[in-house]
């Protein structure tokens, strides 16, 4: 296992609602802080939020980790969790996320290091599994421990998965 993977478990999400924004990107062209620098100041007016929980959440084309392209595009979301739609401040659109198997990897570190991390998710952890990445959004849950560049920060790395 990685150093900076406390645990692994697997876990089916139910079906979910999210309030956010979202941005296309490449890991090339990777606009991750400037979408949440635009989403904080607006999270505090989304009606109906379930938690203080952050997702950072990711929509990859079918064959993105097939071949690595850095500058091939994907949909990155910056979310909380919703009840339900109500009214939303201007610019703030809903996600429904289905339901489905995922493997979460709990994370401690920081964010510097996620190539390296993701690195071993698909490079060692996933073709040793039994499982591979399904066709799904991936996401990020983001809680009070989680502080971006912190060595000490903590968060869960959720990637969906389905049996070889």
């Amino acid at each position: 296992m990685h150093p900076s993977i406390v645990s692994t478990r697997f876990e089916h999400s139910p079906e979910r609602l999210f309030a956010g924004l979202r941005q296309t990107m490449s890991y090339k062209n990777n606009l991750t802080a400037e979408l949440w620098q635009r989403f904080m100041p607006l999270r505090r007016s989304i009606a109906n939020q379930k938690s203080d929980l952050l997702y950072s959440l990711q929509c990859y084309p079918p064959d993105f980790f097939v071949r690595v392209d850095p500058d091939a595009n994907f949909e990155k979301w910056a979310l909380t969790e919703i009840t339900g739609a109500g009214e939303l401040p201007p610019g703030i659109e809903t996600f429904s996320l289905s339901e489905g198997l995922y493997a979460v990897f709990h994370y401690r570190g920081s964010s510097a290091n996620a190539p390296e991390v993701f690195g071993y998710i698909f490079g060692s952890w996933m073709p040793q599994s039994g499982y591979e990445a399904d066709d799904r959004p991936h996401f990020e849950v983001l809680g009070e421990k989680y502080k971006t560049l912190d060595p000490l920060s903590e968060e869960e790395i959720w990637i969906p998965v389905k049996k070889r």
